[in-house]
């Protein structure tokens, strides 16, 4: 069975820091995509980040860029999501994401649709 276990969400004030973590169990994601998104309540869910295999292609939502930052370990089978200068508009909860076709790369990877497993979320409040 493969699961994505998250780790990481919590409280924070603004401007503060998180780092999120999601494990894969079950299945070896080293060429495919990784990706954050989230969803606040009332909206839809929304792309975050992504980067492919070999971490040559990263993408982030305008929202983001310059704040946060995704990386992955394939080694360990983990990526990650390093949020800095946290606004309350990030409040939400963030899922990790893996799949896709294997070695992909292209802007497909900010779509929710091109992603195989989900985690099963992480919250994060940031108070003003």
């Amino acid at each position: 069975q493969v699961q994505l276990i998250e780790s990481g969400g919590g409280l924070v004030q603004a401007g503060g820091s998180l780092r999120l973590s999601c494990e894969a169990f079950g299945r070896d994601f080293s060429i495919n995509l990784r990706g954050w998104f989230r969803q606040a309540p009332g909206k839809e869910r929304e792309f975050v980040a992504a980067l492919n295999w070999d971490s040559t292609d990263i993408r982030y939502a305008d929202s983001v860029k310059g704040r946060f930052t995704i990386s992955r370990s394939n080694g360990a089978n983990t990526h990650y999501l390093q949020m800095n200068s946290l606004q309350p508009g990030d409040t939400a909860v963030y899922y990790c994401a893996a799949g896709g076709p294997p070695y992909y790369t292209g802007s497909g990877s900010t779509r929710t649709s091109l992603y195989n497993y989900w985690g099963q979320g992480t919250q994060v409040t940031v108070s003003s």
